[in-house]
Formats: structure tokens, C-alpha cells, sequence
């Protein structure tokens, strides 16, 4: 039986296992019940299990008839903290969500290990299935990669599902694909006194207004407008009451760009926050915290085999063309260590009224990609090994 074949025949094993991880989310490194989860359903496919020791990871692998390379298909599997107002009958109940459709993830990659597993006396290799944990907080791949579990691979390939990109579109394009994060944190410290005497004191909140706008003047009138940048104070916390003038603050951002360099970036914004919490006799400092490297692909035969196998399988009306994202993912971490590949999944249907982007408490997919997920992977796994 073909691999296309194959997916069809496992589409329902797979819908069933995305709506339970679903109503199962956990969150970034809390993923406890999901790797014990994981690890049963492997078990169940006689596939050999190596849980991680250092973080909620695991791999299984699939041992090929012949001996040949080793290729990593990935999932990500942790949750987000949103309460979830989908209306599904298996939506979750616990407070966190699969609002970034890593349940989709999830289920497509243990469609890929019954696939694999039925026609393993084909491949010419090994077949590593690495389900990653704490991707949202950019920490899992880092952890995983420590443990090793790259030292014998010879490509990785990904994929995320998009609900700004239409089902059944699948995108492998190449160059540019997800910007790399860097998070800091800004530190300002001032002078508290009397809300009526300003003078007596210096305003730490003032001076993070200053702060924040000059930031953003870098992003427009420093930065070349063909080079994407993006800087994000996501928090801002100071002062203890109404009548008294701030003597601390503490900011948290990111910016977001494809320069592989961010030392220029970074040296640059450390001379705005110091210099113009100096021009008001304060003092701050930014301290840079994880980050993640741009998703680039750059490898065109990974490129070329995994637009082959979309073709392959469904034709290539099946190829559609994502628009670069500025969004991040650490799966950049696992592309540093060894050629890869990282693709994206139209999941989003009008007609089912599937039309929230990822990270909305109303996210869904449309499950009748996922079974095509599952396929695309293992046609990917199937050509590098045997070509």
C-alpha cells in the first residue's frame, strides 16, 4: 500500500488523536502528562522510545530494513495559557490551549510513525520522531539538543499549521521564512519623591515613555526599511501609588529580525536605553535574555525533496505560497545543528467557519489536512532515505 493510501487509512486515528491531545494542553515545560501520553501511544506502534532527562521531551525511532542516514521529523508540543471559547466538544477545560495548533502537530507526526512503521523494511535508514516541548518559551529545542538528540541525524524537517493560509495549501519556499526573536529586559531606575514635587525626583516612568519611543525611532529611522525589523515592549511594570513619582521600572521586549548578526542590533539598542536614561539622570540597562535564530531555507535539495513530495502526493495545485512571517520558532535552533527543512500547513476554512488566526481563543483547523500532514512527512522521511 502507498504512502497516500496509508494516511487515508490512519485519517481517523489521527483526527482522534489531535481532539485528545486538544482537550489535554499543557503548558511551556509543564508538559508532564503529555510525554506519558506520548510515550503509551509510541509503545502502542512497537516504536522504540527515549524519553529526555533534562526536560519533557522524547524521541521515537523507527529502525529501517537497510542500513542508510538518519532523518528527524519534529513536533512541538506544549500549550498556551488562554482559556479557550471554541465551542468544541473536546475543547479543553483546564485553562491552557492548543491555541497554536501544536495538537495538530502532535497527531500529524504520530500519523507519520503508523505510516513509517508499516513500510519500514523500505527505508534505507532510520526515522528519529522528536516531540519537542516548550517551544513557546523558545527553551525546548535548546534542551533537546543537549541531550543529543541531533548527533546522528543528517536532516530534520518541520512544519507549522497557519490559520491565515488556506486547507489543503502546503508551503515550502524557499529563503526567508520566520524571523529570529531576542527577548531583553530593561531595567530603570530612578528617584522616587512627592507626586506634587517632581523636581525632587527623577520619574522612572517618564523616562520608560522616552525610552520606548526612541526604540521605536531606531525601528523607523535607523533600521533599512528592506531589512524587516520589529521591536515589541510587551510589559511594562514601575510606581507603587498615584502620588508618587516612580523609582523603578522593569520592561520586557523582543525584537524580531532575519539578520543572522544581531550584535550592530543589539549594541544599538543598548546605547538608546543607557544614553537616554542618562539625558534625565537615570540609570537603565538592558539585559538580553533567550532568543531563537531566523527559519531560513537555505538547503534546496531538503527544499526540493519536500516540495516533491507534496507534488507526489496531491499534486502540485497542493503548493501554495505563505508570506514570510515575522513570528519566531526555536525549531531554527534544531537548523543550526543539521541541514533542514521547515514547511506550513493551510488549515483555514471559510466554509467551517475556520477562520481564527493562531494564538485566538477561538483557533481551530480544518482535520482534513491533518491526515495529508502525516503523508507529506513520511514521503519527505521515504525519499531523503532512499535517494
Amino acid at each position: 500500500m502507498d504512502i497516500k493510501s496509508l494516511a487515508e487509512t490512519y485519517k481517523d486515528y489521527i483526527i482522534e488523536k489531535r481532539r485528545f491531545y486538544h482537550a489535554h494542553p499543557e503548558v511551556s515545560n509543564e508538559e508532564f502528562k503529555t510525554k506519558e501520553y506520548l510515550i503509551k501511544d509510541l509503545q502502542d506502534m512497537g516504536i522504540e522510545v527515549y524519553p529526555c532527562k533534562n526536560c519533557n521531551g522524547l524521541v521515537g525511532l523507527i529502525k529501517g530494513g537497510k542500513l542508510g542516514k538518519t532523518v528527524a521529523l519534529r513536533s512541538d508540543t506544549d500549550g498556551l495559557k488562554i482559556e479557550e471559547k471554541t465551542n468544541l466538544t473536546f475543547a479543553s477545560k483546564n485553562g491552557n490551549m492548543h491555541a497554536c495548533g501544536h495538537d495538530a502537530h502532535i497527531s500529524m507526526l504520530l500519523g507519520a510513525g503508523k505510516i513509517l512503521s508499516s513500510i519500514k523494511n523500505e527505508l534505507c535508514g532510520n526515522v528519529k520522531l522528536i516531540f519537542q516541548p516548550a517551544e513557546e518559551v523558545v527553551q525546548g529545542a535548546r534542551d533537546m539538543i543537549k541531550e543529543g538528540v541531533l548527533d546522528d541525524v543528517d536532516a530534520i524537517y518541520g512544519v507549522h499549521v497557519w490559520g491565515t493560509f488556506d486547507a489543503p495549501l502546503v508551503d515550502f519556499s524557499s529563503g526567508n521564512r520566520m524571523a529570529g526573536a531576542y527577548c531583553f529586559k530593561i531595567t530603570v531606575e530612578g528617584l522616587s519623591s512627592h507626586g506634587s514635587s517632581p523636581h525632587l525626583g527623577i520619574d522612572a516612568i517618564f523616562v520608560s515613555a522616552s525610552i520606548i519611543q526612541n526604540l521605536q525611532a531606531y525601528v523607523s529611522r535607523q533600521n533599512d526599511p528592506l531589512n524587516p525589523l520589529v521591536l515589541t515592549i510587551g510589559t511594562i511594570n514601575g510606581g507603587s501609588r498615584f502620588n508618587v513619582i516612580a523609582n523603578k521600572v522593569v520592561m520586557e521586549g523582543a525584537v524580531r529580525s532575519f539578520n543572522t548578526d544581531m550584535d550592530k542590533i543589539i549594541n544599538d539598542l543598548k546605547k538608546i536605553v543607557e544614553n537616554t536614561a542618562k539625558a534625565f539622570d537615570a540609570t537603565a540597562n538592558i539585559e538580553m535574555m533567550h532568543y531563537t535564530l531566523p527559519v531560513i531555507n537555505n538547503n534546496e535539495n531538503l527544499n526540493n525533496i519536500a516540495r516533491n513530495a507534496v507534488k507526489k502526493l496531491y499534486g502540485e495545485s497542493s503548493l501554495g505560497t505563505l508570506p514570510t512571517l515575522m513570528g519566531s520558532e526555536d525549531f531554527s535552533l534544531f537548523m543550526k545543528e543539521v541541514p533542514g527543512v521547515y514547511g506550513f500547513i493551510g488549515i483555514r476554512n471559510k466554509e467551517k467557519g475556520i477562520i481564527y488566526t493562531n494564538h485566538h481563543e477561538k483557533f481551530d483547523i480544518d482535520e482534513d489536512v491533518l491526515h495529508r500532514g502525516s503523508a507529506i512527512a513520511s514521503q519527505f522521511a521515504l525519499d531523503f532515505l532512499n535517494n
